[in-house]
């Protein structure tokens, strides 16, 4: 697992981010962080991570934002969050009713290709006229992540505060994640909403 300060300004509040399978800083590096420091974990090829948390201990605020498969991750770990915010995603995100049906995400990991991770990219927004966001990740690294999440197992008892569910998700059903936090969905967006806001307070 990788980590990347988006903004280290020696702040009091900190927001911890933890990023969707196969991206990186470029759907939230639009994102004004005010007065908030904010550190993001992404590409979960491995659940080890060489970030110190001694580091975030000095910080007496810290919330929690987290998207799509970081929805997951985020429940590995114990920090003292103010707030947790959930963003199309769920404990269970490879699952026939409370995420990815397993079929589906099997048939994506066979098959996965250049081309398969572009049309990814695009259908994570719902709308053509969105601006759509590359990461700049390596096609392999990509790959060997998809695989490396059916490994990773949440942590059931982790509660969130917020839920996000957009509208028309096209990478987790709405009505999966529906069924799984029993709340309705309330953006009208696709998987990727970040382009709906200007600021990171906007999601806590």
């Amino acid at each position: 697992m990788k980590y990347k300060w988006l903004n280290q300004k020696n702040n009091q509040k900190l927001i911890i981010f933890f990023n969707g399978w196969g991206m990186d800083e470029c759907v939230v590096n639009y994102l004004s962080p005010e007065d908030y420091d904010v550190l993001m974990f992404y590409d979960y090829n491995s659940p080890e991570t060489d970030f110190d948390f001694e580091n975030i201990y000095s910080y007496p605020q810290k919330y929690l934002i987290a998207w799509s498969m970081g929805v997951m991750i985020a429940t590995l770990f114990d920090i003292d969050y103010v707030s947790k915010t959930a963003i199309n995603g769920t404990l269970k995100p490879i699952d026939d009713r409370f995420g990815i049906p397993k079929r589906i995400y099997d048939l994506t990991l066979r098959g996965f290709s250049p081309k398969g991770a572009e049309r990814f990219i695009k259908s994570m927004y719902s709308d053509v006229s969105d601006d759509i966001y590359t990461p700049k990740r390596e096609f392999e690294n990509q790959k060997s992540e998809l695989e490396a999440l059916t490994h990773y197992k949440a942590n059931q008892d982790f509660k969130y505060d917020r839920v996000i569910i957009s509208s028309n998700d096209k990478i987790i059903p709405a009505k999966n994640q529906t069924a799984f936090w029993g709340t309705e969905p309330n953006i009208d967006s696709g998987h990727c909403p970040f382009n709906h806001f200007k600021k990171w307070s906007d999601l806590l």
